[in-house]
């Protein structure tokens, strides 16, 4: 299984303030459905408490320090290597990471790809997308989003691949 990110951020790497999403982008969601369904999500704490219930159709895992933590349908994980334990052999081509801004930090070294919703505005907020090293990654794809009443920002759909893909064996030796 490879690790992708799934974000939507604006134009200084905004993707959230104080548990929400600073913008309404119907369009987008329903592209992070489309990619998503299916496979596993995996995202923190605070990112599921911010959803109304599990995302049905996909396998929801949540990463917390909380040992004692349960979320009825969701899985619970602990750290970053018990997911990569869990997870490495398992028959699904992808697992997303979904959010928030730590849980991004900490998988975005484990990754190979990158697919990113960037707005073109500035927005308020608390929460960033962790910085990028730009050498690292090749844009393979760019869709301009549509606008119209219901999604009014301009915004495109980006997908980047990891110059260097990190392998199998690369991440058994993380875990080992």
């Amino acid at each position: 299984m490879s690790l992708s990110i799934i974000a939507a951020m604006d134009e200084n790497q905004l993707i959230g303030n104080q548990g929400d999403m600073p913008w309404r982008l119907p369009a987008d969601l329903q592209h992070f459905k489309q990619i998503t369904m299916g496979s596993p999500i995996i995202m923190g704490r605070k990112t599921f408490e911010s959803l109304a219930q599990p995302l049905p159709g996909r396998t929801n895992i949540i990463m917390t320090k909380n040992k004692d933590y349960s979320a009825e349908g969701c899985l619970i994980v602990h750290s970053t290597i018990e997911i990569l334990k869990k997870f490495l052999n398992k028959k699904e081509k992808e697992a997303f990471i979904i959010g928030g801004e730590e849980i991004y930090k900490l998988f975005l070294p484990y990754s190979n790809k990158l697919y990113l919703t960037m707005i073109e505005n500035e927005f308020f907020g608390d929460t960033y997308f962790p910085n990028i090293n730009w050498q690292n990654w090749e844009k393979v794809s760019e869709e301009k989003g549509k606008t119209d009443k219901n999604n009014p920002y301009l915004y495109s759909y980006q997908i980047y691949k990891r110059k260097n893909k990190i392998s199998r064996s690369d991440l058994n030796e993380t875990i080992s």
